[in-house]
């Protein structure tokens, strides 16, 4: 497995992971990957004999991003990095791709001495994959909120990486 930066030559393929991934993860339309591309502080993506496997995307405060989520993180919090979203391919599910890209944007974030990992999970419709995925990596709840005009509930995530300044 290759972790590399997204180009944007990886984004119809990436798109079309995200809508595969529904409701795991949100649908967009594919314009909402150019704007990510643009915009997100990290956009990675995991490559298995030469092909995308999952990626992440993840973007601090301060950005020009509509998400409720986000929007929740940010009024709560002075620094963090928020994980928007994590999409893997079915066929890499349970391979390590998630840990990985995981492990990779945490990296990214003690680079920057980001004091928190943020983000949300789905409580309805649930997901209880990712939420054991979350609660092994130590995420903790700090909040919950319903999102889609009421059509969702997520759980709001936070990991501490000990750097100090959470």
């Amino acid at each position: 497995m290759q972790l590399r930066d997204v180009t944007r030559g990886d984004l119809p393929a990436l798109h079309a992971l995200n809508q595969a991934s529904v409701p795991a993860v949100g649908s967009v339309p594919p314009e909402q990957f150019e704007y990510f591309l643009r915009v997100a502080d990290y956009f990675r993506l995991a490559e298995i004999d030469g092909g995308p496997a999952g990626f992440l995307i993840g973007l601090r405060p301060g950005s020009d991003y509509g998400s409720l989520n986000y929007a929740w993180f940010s009024r709560r919090y002075a620094d963090f990095v928020y994980i928007d979203r994590l999409a893997v391919d079915a066929r890499w599910r349970r391979q390590g791709v998630a840990s990985a890209l995981y492990a990779d944007i945490e990296r990214y974030a003690l680079g920057l001495d980001a004091p928190l990992l943020a983000c949300e999970v789905n409580l309805r419709p649930r997901n209880d994959g990712s939420l054991a995925f979350h609660e092994r990596n130590g995420f903790t709840e700090v909040g919950r909120q319903d999102t889609e005009g009421g059509s969702k509930t997520v759980s709001l995530l936070i990991r501490s990486l000990g750097t100090g300044a959470d």
